[in-house]
């Protein structure tokens, strides 16, 4: 099923850059517009899936892990959830 296209982008860019989206473009038998298209679905999706990942080293990582394994010692929060809920559900 063809989807309907009603958005538009448009974008300045150099000699050199357009010239390389053409020969990118023809390279793949393709129109620029469908070079372009492609390259910024693909880069926005590679964008918002990294938006939910967090990257560290190995060694962050086992240190963070082993802090949350370690009981807090804040007598001040176990008090707080001592208190009445204002919110029942």
């Amino acid at each position: 099923m063809a989807v309907t296209k009603t958005r538009r982008l448009e974008l300045r860019t150099d000699e050199d850059t357009e010239q390389l989206v053409t020969d990118a473009a023809a390279l793949l038998h393709v129109s620029k517009t469908a070079f372009v298209e492609d390259a910024v679905r693909t880069a926005a999706r590679r964008v918002i899936a990294r938006s939910d990942v967090t990257l560290m080293d190995l060694a962050v990582f086992d240190s963070m892990m082993s802090a949350l394994d370690r009981p807090d010692e804040s007598t001040g929060l176990a008090d707080l959830a001592k208190l009445p809920k204002l919110i029942d559900r």
